[in-house]
């Protein structure tokens, strides 16, 4: 299953052909995903690409909006009705091009692992918004109606990729962690923090896939470890002192089976003075900090290599040399 230094990407891509970003993918990573196309479509962003099926939901492409506008109609109790704790409600290709590309791509073939993702709940629900500009958070009843609607997507995501892998990782995208506890989301509880990113956790491994959470940022690391993953991603570029606070947490999270994903190739500006030689030197003293005191040996045993984010707000040319340079320092490390 997962081996040491195995490589994946996150989420997005900056094509305007599905086909070339898939293709891309395909030949590019150990466990290859499926991208989102933010420059083909306002319904390929974090929220519009999961909220197919919200009640409510508005959504203007040409001014590249979305919310929720409630009404008298029956949307809620429909719902309600057809979304139980086991329902699937799939992602059509209208909203993620990529992933109905890639499926397509793959059709007859068999791999040991494949990658999907979904905007995680705080991220999606602290992002849409009702028609006054408060997000759905602070709506219980639209804060619950998220969760469900994210896990029913998860599980009709985990089916489809189950068809061509042996297993499946879902990354949960959550890069409003950085922001928790700043003053715009003072209203936002630590522990239903927690209880939603363990809810859908739980879901991913209920329907036998590895749960994943991706935050390209600085986070209550402690809490995420603790929502129970099986794969936490970071920015290890920008961020990884942010994680080396923690050793008694970070060590027990690998100890008990833990991987670290290093996003360790910049998805910045940054990217533009990058090389092979500083990619690699950049590791070493990442590694050489966390293994103060989390051994070495256990670092390297549990750990992936990705890009620290998704390529979507790149080039071409420089998602390309993001992926190159993935792929180099995985030859480096072997």
């Amino acid at each position: 299953m997962l081996k040491p230094c195995m490589t994946t990407g996150i989420g997005s891509l900056p094509h305007h052909s599905a086909i070339d970003g898939c293709g891309l993918v395909l030949s590019s990573f150990d466990i290859p995903f499926w991208p989102q196309f933010p420059q083909l479509s306002f319904k390929e962003f974090m929220i519009p690409q999961f909220s197919e099926g919200m009640p409510f939901l508005k959504l203007d492409q040409g001014k590249q909006l979305i919310w929720i506008e409630k009404n008298a109609s029956d949307e809620l109790e429909r719902f309600y009705e057809s979304c139980t704790p086991e329902s699937r409600i799939a992602i059509s290709e209208d909203f993620a091009q990529g992933l109905h590309a890639f499926l397509r791509m793959i059709k007859g073939r068999r791999f040991s692992i494949l990658k999907g993702h979904v905007t995680g709940p705080l991220t999606y629900t602290l992002g849409l918004k009702d028609d006054t500009g408060k997000a759905v958070y602070f709506d219980e009843e639209y804060r619950e109606i998220s969760l469900m609607l994210l896990q029913a997507k998860t599980r009709w995501q985990i089916d489809m990729l189950k068809q061509h892998a042996e297993s499946v990782i879902i990354f949960i995208d959550e890069p409003i962690l950085s922001a928790l506890g700043s003053s715009s989301y003072l209203g936002v509880n630590t522990d239903e923090a927690l209880r939603l990113l363990q809810e859908m956790v739980k879901t991913i491994k209920a329907e036998g896939g590895i749960a994943g959470i991706h935050c390209c940022g600085n986070a209550d690391w402690p809490m995420v470890m603790n929502s129970g993953p099986d794969i936490v991603n970071f920015d290890a570029y920008d961020y990884l002192d942010t994680l080396a606070l923690y050793p008694e947490e970070c060590r027990n999270f690998l100890e008990k089976g833990g991987y670290f994903a290093w996003g360790i190739v910049p998805t910045s500006d940054a990217i533009q003075r990058e090389n092979p030689d500083s990619i690699r030197e950049k590791f070493h003293a990442g590694l050489r900090t966390l293994s103060e005191h989390i051994p070495q040996d256990l670092i390297r045993s549990r750990m992936l290599i990705t890009p620290s984010c998704g390529t979507g707000s790149r080039t071409v040319e420089e998602a390309v040399k993001i992926f190159q340079l993935l792929m180099r320092l995985k030859e480096d490390l072997e």
